[in-house]
């Protein structure tokens, strides 16, 4: 059964401005959207950098609507950036750059461009292409760039990474954030979170019926004593086998499970239509996978083994709707990660590390761990700094400083690199204050 597998929703403004689709019956031109979709793109007003308004350029590019913004000395250096996860819906929405790094941006005289994408749901293949053809677009818009950036979030972050692999020309250095890195892994992780707290409460249910999130998941949780303020030993050992697949023990992995563990079980709600970007949970499979720790329960002997319902979209190494990521970079990349993510969890920066050094490219790659528990939940600081160091290290080749994500269990990890003055806004107060 097809089931619902969602990504952070990192939504546009209001939507307004709606274009109408061609006919489904006509083949539209590129300054359309594709058909069942429309297009919200308000007009966006210009910022004002140096007390002097911006260019702003608004269209739709082989059918993705898109902004690009060129402040009034541009230095000639260009940023794509790639949006998140949209969900379900037919309307195709842009998103400035986030976390103050719009006006960053523009104050350091970069120019910026971003795609809505030429379709919704989890389909990093529309973001890739979508996203390169922009490229284009802008140098017959505004002229040829002398170097372009790549930025992204959540979803984003899958299409930062596979973009700088499938077009290694274009691309001049990478900044994916709570990114999907290790690609197929989040949706086996998914996969993990439903089959192991069914085999600990001896409620076998996989594929999940209808009523999976009204049924059983209240009789999983009674069972393991999750809302219970302490679980019971196989809650316990739930806990620990969900914080170990999404990372390690980490400080505040704890209070992660507790503040993720209704939005995880919700997940397998059905999913409508029968596409793999619509259901990306195809690819997922438990069928090597080893959990820890293995008692009371030995749930290695006895935790239903699922194969990927689609095996060929999870070993192609095409660029389809969700595809595999390398571990190739051939520029730096610069990441930056939430350490009690669980939606996106911190494990998916391990993965790729592994790729990558697997790859002998781990001096391409630097990597921060930022300490709250939300996805996506960055300060302007911390996302500023971040750019400001990648744009230093491509331009002076001086590798700048990162976290060890192998390595997680020092008390005070993740403090090198949060934003102090960000503490205790959003769920930053789950962990300790930073010394």
């Amino acid at each position: 059964m097809r089931r619902r597998t969602v990504l952070a929703t990192l939504t546009a403004a209001t939507l307004t401005a709606v274009i109408p689709a061609a006919p489904a019956a006509a083949d539209p031109p590129g300054d359309q959207p594709l058909p069942g979709y429309t297009i919200s793109n308000p007009p966006l007003p210009p910022a004002m950098v140096d007390g002097r308004p911006s260019r702003v350029l608004q269209g739709v590019h082989e059918h993705a609507a898109y902004d690009i913004e060129v402040p009034p000395r541009w230095n000639g250096q260009l940023v794509m950036w790639a949006h998140g996860y949209r969900g379900a819906s037919r309307v195709l929405t842009v998103e400035p750059p986030s976390y103050g790094l719009r006006q960053r941006l523009l104050d350091q005289g970069y120019a910026w461009a971003a795609s809505s994408y030429y379709a919704n749901d989890y389909d990093v293949r529309a973001g890739v292409l979508s996203t390169h053809a922009l490229t284009r677009r802008f140098a017959r818009e505004v002229g040829s760039p002398r170097k372009t950036f790549i930025a992204g979030v959540s979803m984003g972050g899958h299409v930062t990474a596979r973009s700088i692999e499938e077009f290694p020309r274009t691309y001049d250095a990478a900044l994916p954030m709570c990114g999907v890195l290790g690609d197929h892994a989040l949706f086996d992780f998914f996969l993990d979170f439903q089959v192991v707290a069914q085999d600990l409460a001896d409620l076998p249910a996989y594929p999940p019926p209808p009523d999976y999130v009204t049924s059983v998941v209240p009789k999983i949780q009674e069972r393991l004593g999750l809302n219970d303020p302490a679980p019971n030993a196989l809650g316990k050992q739930f806990r620990a086998i969900a914080v170990n697949r999404s990372g390690g023990d980490r400080p505040g992995a704890h209070a992660a499970f507790a503040y993720w563990q209704n939005f995880l079980f919700n997940l397998a709600e059905p999913a409508p239509g029968d596409s793999l970007a619509q259901q990306p949970d195809r690819v997922a499979t438990n069928v090597f996978t080893r959990y820890t720790p293995s008692t009371p329960v030995n749930v290695n002997r006895t935790v239903q083994r699922v194969r990927p319902a689609d095996p060929g979209a999870r070993h192609t190494r095409r660029l389809t709707a969700v595809p595999s990521i390398a571990g190739r970079p051939n520029v730096p990349v610069l990441s930056l990660h939430n350490i009690g993510d669980m939606f996106v969890p911190f494990s998916m920066e391990q993965h790729y590390r592994k790729d990558v050094a697997r790859n002998h490219r781990g001096g391409r790659l630097v990597q921060r761990a930022v300490r709250n528990a939300g996805h996506c939940e960055f300060s302007p600081a911390e996302a500023g700094a971040a750019w400001d160091d990648l744009v230093r290290w491509e331009r002076t080749g001086e590798r700048p400083a990162g976290d060890d994500v192998l390595r997680p269990g020092a008390p005070d990890f993740g403090c090198r690199f949060t934003d102090p003055t960000a503490y205790p806004t959003g769920t930053r107060p789950l962990f300790p204050a930073c010394p």
